[in-house]
C-alpha cells in the first residue's frame, strides 16, 4: 500500500504558543483523531515538529490510494483551522 508524507501547517508560525481555547480544544480533537487511526494500522507515526521558525505537524501514513488520504485529512477536526500539504515516499518500514 501507498505511503504519504503529510504537513499540517498553522494558522501562524507563533500558533504553538498562542493558541486560543478554541484552537487547543480542535487539536486536542486532531490528536485523538490521528491517534486513533494509529491504533487501526493507518499512521505510521505523526506529531509536531519543533523547527525554531515555527512549529508544524507531521505524519506518515499508509492507505489504499490518494483518495483515501484526502478523506482522512478532510476529516481531521485540524483541517478547519490548518493547512495540509502531503507528498507520496517510498516509505522504508519494519516487516509485519
Amino acid at each position: 500500500m501507498p505511503h504519504y508524507f503529510l504537513k499540517l501547517n498553522p494558522p501562524r508560525s507563533t500558533f504553538a504558543q498562542d493558541m486560543t481555547n478554541e484552537e487547543r480544544a480542535i487539536m486536542m480533537q486532531h490528536v485523538a483523531y490521528w491517534g486513533d487511526l494509529m491504533n487501526k494500522g493507518v499512521v505510521v507515526v505523526f506529531g509536531p515538529v519543533s523547527d525554531p521558525a515555527g512549529v508544524y505537524g507531521i505524519g506518515v501514513v499508509e492507505v489504499q490510494d490518494e483518495e483515501q488520504l484526502k478523506e482522512l485529512t478532510k476529516n481531521d477536526p485540524a483541517a478547519s483551522i490548518n493547512i495540509y500539504e502531503y507528498y507520496p515516499m517510498r516509505a522504508v518500514i519494519p516487516a509485519k
